[in-house]
């Protein structure tokens, strides 16, 4: 998901694609171990969007604390 996308996204949305985004990469990790993975680059792109939520929300909390 682009960056410009989330920044239009309230906070509570922002958490809620976060916690989607962990629990997709918990399951990609438990197909990784029983070796049924298929798009080993999915991976990638999901713990970089997990990132990349975490650092608007950041963003937005300083932005509310000035």
């Amino acid at each position: 998901m682009n960056a410009n996308d989330l920044r239009e996204k309230t906070p509570d949305q922002l958490r809620e694609e976060l916690v989607n985004l962990k629990k997709e990469a918990f399951n990609l990790r438990f197909q990784q171990a029983t070796g049924q993975m298929e798009n080993t680059a999915r991976m990638r792109e999901v713990r970089r969007g997990a990132a990349r939520v975490k650092t608007i929300l950041n963003e937005k909390a300083a932005a509310a604390a000035e």
